[in-house]
């Protein structure tokens, strides 16, 4: 179920509330609108929720009917860690975009990119951005 705030997408076929999960991916990247952070860079943590029937996976127990984890990690990372974006959200439509491109029996990804460090007035854990696709019928 939803946290406050949270919408699920509606669901799609059979798995419609299944997902895979990948939380707190940890990437150094080159993303920012400031020069330094350009230069230096800094640390990005990622989250994934990818929405797909599960449910063959389930009965199978076999890795072909379903997707590698590794598979999403290496997208993210491969986003994080490469050419710099100016804006988060740049960075996480490049992520749901290549899932969702890459992967057709994905029906929806969300993505959460938070940026820990930042210089702003005051105390915060993290500022950062979540979107979510849904494929288009």
């Amino acid at each position: 179920m939803a946290g406050v705030g949270e919408e699920e997408p509606k669901a799609m076929g059979t798995g419609g509330g299944d997902k895979l999960i990948l939380r707190g991916m940890q990437f150094h990247g080159f993303h920012g609108v400031k020069q330094e952070e350009k230069k230096l860079g800094q640390k990005f943590v990622i989250d994934v929720d990818a929405w797909m029937d599960l449910a063959a996976a389930g009965d199978s127990d076999d890795i072909s009917h379903t997707i590698s984890y590794t598979d999403i990690y290496r997208i993210a990372k491969g986003i994080v860690e490469g050419p710099s974006h100016n804006l988060l959200e740049s960075v996480a439509q490049s992520i749901a975009n290549s899932t969702l491109l890459q992967f057709p029996q994905i029906s929806s990804v969300r993505v959460k990119v938070e940026k820990p460090h930042v210089a702003v007035q005051g105390v915060v854990d993290y500022l950062g951005v979540e979107i979510l696709r849904c494929r288009k019928a």
